[in-house]
């Protein structure tokens, strides 16, 4: 029985695996409406007090499917560990938490992540593959990425300083270093509030450098990302779940997990 509920839960291959796959995503989609509604101001306290309800029973709906996917792995401390057992656990505090904590049962559109899974269900594997391919890019661009942020920062505290040491004569609004380096940051990257503004000649000049910085700036990260994507080639995997170590992406003519060697 627990070999036939794993394949239910963990398996989007079979019809009875699809419909409950299908079933959770439109509870899921359900539970984060009902708290969009309860922020809906003037309505009465029984429209209130049947979202509360349609609530909590999602709420132990979630709770008695996450104890399921306990029981029926072999691992279930892999399960609670794993990205998708984290998600699944994170989704069912909130409602709890509000308990004691008022309003922060609002935190449940948490749920939203595990719509993830309609990639599964829904055999997307080209998107798989696509995604798996953007995280490697990203993991083996870490370390260009973080030099060039740790670049970045010491690029606003010197250009904040100097806004500072220009504007702090004038009432313009750059009052200390830090506020003007939180100017620094809003220019640097495009956002321009306007909160903040230099008037004087010389800081104008300078707000002008920042802009044309900032243009060339955004497209650094996006290159070295590129750069990466180009280097990793991707390979036709599939939606299978490792029933001992819970991971997915495996290739299509694998017979043993690739991350723990347990038999598919």
């Amino acid at each position: 029985m627990r070999k036939k509920i794993y394949d239910i839960i963990f398996e989007a291959d079979t019809k009875a695996g699809k419909v409950f796959d299908i079933t959770l995503i439109v509870l899921i989609v359900f539970s984060v409406a009902i708290v969009m509604l309860e922020s809906l101001p003037g309505k009465s306290s029984s429209f209130y007090h049947t979202l509360t309800i349609l609530e909590w029973i999602v709420t132990f709906a979630f709770l008695a499917e996450y104890i399921i996917r306990l029981w029926v792995v072999r691992k279930p401390l892999n399960y609670a560990l794993s990205f998708f057992g984290i998600i699944d656990f994170l989704s069912i505090i909130p409602s709890f938490l509000g308990l004691i904590l008022s309003g922060t049962h609002m935190l449940v559109v948490v749920r939203l992540l595990r719509l993830l899974r309609v990639f599964r269900v829904l055999k997307l594997t080209r998107y798989i593959n696509e995604a798996s391919l953007l995280w490697k890019a990203l993991v083996a661009s870490k370390n260009k990425i973080g030099v060039f942020l740790f670049t970045v920062v010491i690029l606003v505290i010197i250009m904040g300083t100097l806004m500072y040491i220009i504007e702090s004569d004038n009432d313009s609004g750059f009052t200390s270093i830090p506020k003007s380096i939180y100017w620094a940051v809003v220019t640097l990257t495009t956002v321009g509030y306007g909160d903040i503004a230099p008037v004087t000649a010389l800081g104008q000049s300078l707000a002008g450098i920042i802009m044309i910085i900032g243009y060339a700036i955004i497209a650094v990260p996006t290159g070295i990302v590129t750069a990466e994507l180009t280097r990793k080639s991707s390979e036709t995997t599939t939606t299978q779940v490792c029933p001992s170590c819970l991971q997915e992406g495996h290739d299509s003519d694998a017979e043993f997990c690739k991350f723990c060697g347990e038999a598919l």
